[in-house]
């Protein structure tokens, strides 16, 4: 009788048991899925990134940056810069803005940087700016001015003109970077043959959109973050310095070239991400 009963008193206890882990396996399976699905909601509530790129290049001068921010769950997206006027080149910009859905961490690096400035103004998408090495003019400034503001620029002695059709008749002039001098002035420090490959596909820039003053600065009422490339030769890095304070903008310096996109995405990926993060928390 006592060894029927101590048999029952077991199989009770193995049963309660079995229950209890199971109760617990269920707890902790539905506490992963709750974590799951608020991470996935968190990065649903994130902005968008849209990365404009400058002078000389084209969008393919963010896709080490771009890999970076997609591996972090990021939506992203690299609209190609015309580098004809920062008024058309930001009114494009702003029809790209205008078909996304949600909010928005507007980048750009060197003269995006102008066209980010005007491109966001009026938008209630744009939540935040970053500029990578780039201009940040005030209304009446342009690129060529904040380029000269301070000594160390020797972007003048490496460039050279090329004649362009323009719509109404006639020609323009554009610049580009001799191929043999880009590595040097554009990418030092970046992979040979990377900076040989970017020197063959870079993309001119009218000489007008570089001295066209701008007309509106967003910066003066978004909240901004700024890269600091300490070894560039197209805009001196006291310049950038100046313009990140000028704007007040959360700044991080790095020992880069003007082509810091490339040779250091790393870091601009983080200062991305942590403007996305910041933004969405209403910082």
């Amino acid at each position: 009788m006592s060894t029927s009963i101590s048999r029952r008193t077991v199989t009770r206890s193995v049963v309660a048991g079995a229950t209890a882990l199971g109760v617990t396996g269920i707890a902790r399976s539905a506490s992963a899925e709750t974590s799951a699905a608020e991470a996935v909601t968190h990065k649903k509530r994130l902005p968008t990134i849209v990365l404009v790129h400058g002078a000389f290049v084209d969008a393919s001068s963010w896709a080490p940056v771009v890999q970076r921010l997609l591996r972090q769950g990021h939506r992203v997206v690299v609209p190609p810069n015309p580098l004809r006027g920062v008024a058309g080149d930001a009114a494009y910009v702003r029809s790209v803005l205008d078909g996304i859905e949600g909010p928005v961490v507007l980048a750009g690096h060197s003269y995006g940087g102008s066209v980010i400035s005007r491109a966001a103004v009026g938008s209630a998408q744009v939540k935040g700016l970053v500029y990578i090495a780039a201009f940040v003019p005030d209304i009446g400034e342009s690129a060529a001015e904040l380029s000269g503001k301070y000594p160390g620029s020797s972007l003048a002695d490496t460039t050279v003109v090329q004649k362009y059709p323009l719509p109404g008749g006639g020609q323009g002039d554009e610049l580009v970077i001799r191929q043999d001098l880009f590595p040097q002035q554009f990418a030092a420090g970046v992979e040979k043959t990377t900076a040989r490959t970017m020197a063959a596909g870079q993309r001119p820039i009218t000489v007008a959109a570089l001295n066209e003053p701008a007309t509106a600065a967003a910066w003066k009422n978004l909240p901004s973050w700024y890269l600091i490339a300490t070894e560039d030769r197209n805009i001196p890095p006291k310049a950038q310095r100046w313009m990140a304070a000028r704007a007040k903008a959360h700044t991080v310096t790095i020992h880069a070239p003007h082509a810091a996109t490339v040779s250091d995405p790393r870091a601009v990926a983080d200062l991305l991400d942590k403007a996305a993060h910041a933004v969405s928390a209403g910082h």
